[in-house]
């Protein structure tokens, strides 16, 4: 399935947009502000969650908090809505027809890689956690129930902690929901890294990374829910004194390496990082061959010389994704040649337009 048209209203700097889409990589590009980012965040917002800004629904309407936005579009013969109105929650309508969020992981893929993505090897293991999330959940949409019933029991739990509740009965049953989820956590996880992995082309622009689920507490890496359930048991005193669970799934880290000296992402160079991140990226696209993907890759041209541009681009037009990408002028995009279609986006009035380039 291919996504053929993008319609938003009143969604951050656009008050209207009708975009006619096709297979080809389109390049979007204007000024800095200008609302390219925009439009890959309208994109990312048919995944579930809250985009690739992770920020509020109120927060991107372009009147602002006290106003709404809508989100349309055409994959297949699907006709996809999600919309926050003045003082709701986003929801989501396919065909005509309510539907949860985490529907439209089944439905498409969506990746993306923003600059603030730069800094991954680098930041706390939470940014990791999240990254390799997404990667888990566009190969297992489950991964997303998997992670709510995780979420509500653990907050469930927290809360006994924290009030001081000493009943194990409780205790008990939370215990067992968050074992159960957990170890499906983890079993996505190990199973969305040795997928990447395989899918790495392993060249020299991109190399391929090892890819390691590092637990941060000795335990957060196993996939046996008894053994879970009761560590989190024999645990409880300790969690107890913290006021919340210092053990689990939700404290795995991702671990990632590459070279002949098996070097730490986190120790390699800006270039190299880059590189590495990119190369995970393209692996995540390459892996869902049988599957509709959104590859939104924001500002990634920039940061690229010339010869690692133009590779990046014939990998690109060889992947079985619909990519979208930006960057500040049409220039970072020559390597494309025909292969690529290319939009012009201004901002007058702190209202953005768009025009296809010729």
């Amino acid at each position: 399935m291919t996504l053929t048209a993008l319609r938003l209203s009143q969604f951050r700097s656009w008050p209207r947009l009708d975009l006619s889409l096709d297979a080809r990589p389109l390049a979007i590009y204007g000024p800095n502000g200008s609302g390219k980012t925009n439009i890959l965040e309208a994109l990312s917002m048919l995944a579930p969650g809250r985009g690739l800004r992770a920020v509020a629904a109120p927060d991107q309407a372009r009147m602002g908090p006290d106003a709404g936005w809508r989100i349309r579009a055409t994959l297949g013969d699907h006709a996809i809505e999600t919309a926050a109105p003045p003082g709701q929650p986003r929801h989501v309508i396919l065909d005509d027809k309510p539907v949860t969020q985490t529907t439209l992981a089944r439905l498409v893929r969506v990746i993306w890689l923003v600059p603030a993505m730069d800094r991954l090897w680098s930041d706390a293991p939470e940014g990791r956690r999240r990254f390799l999330d997404r990667v888990t959940l566009s190969l297992m949409p489950d991964h997303a129930d998997l992670a709510l019933a995780y979420e509500k029991a653990m907050r469930e739990r927290n809360r006994l902690l924290r009030d001081q509740i000493g009943d194990p009965g409780w205790y008990r049953a939370l215990e067992s929901q968050m074992a159960q989820a957990g170890a499906g956590l983890t079993r996505n996880r190990q199973a969305a890294l040795s997928a990447i992995m395989a899918a790495q082309d392993g060249g020299t622009d991109f190399p391929a990374a090892r890819l390691t689920l590092l637990p941060q507490d000795g335990f957060a890496d196993d996939a046996d829910a008894d053994a879970i359930a009761a560590r989190l048991a024999a645990m409880r005193h300790r969690d107890m004194a913290a006021g919340r669970t210092l053990t689990g799934a939700h404290r795995a880290d991702l671990g990632a390496s590459w070279g002949p000296q098996d070097m730490p992402a986190a120790q390699s160079s800006t270039g190299e990082q880059k590189a590495l991140l990119l190369s995970l990226i393209l692996a995540n696209a390459r892996a869902l061959s049988d599957q509709p993907v959104l590859l939104l890759l924001d500002e990634v041209a920039a940061h690229l010389d010339a010869d690692r541009r133009a590779a990046l681009y014939d990998r690109i037009t060889d992947l079985p994704a619909q990519t979208l990408l930006t960057g500040t002028g049409p220039e970072l995009f020559d390597a494309f040649g025909p292969r690529a279609r290319s939009l012009a986006v201004t901002k007058t009035d702190g209202e953005s337009t768009a025009s296809e380039a010729a």
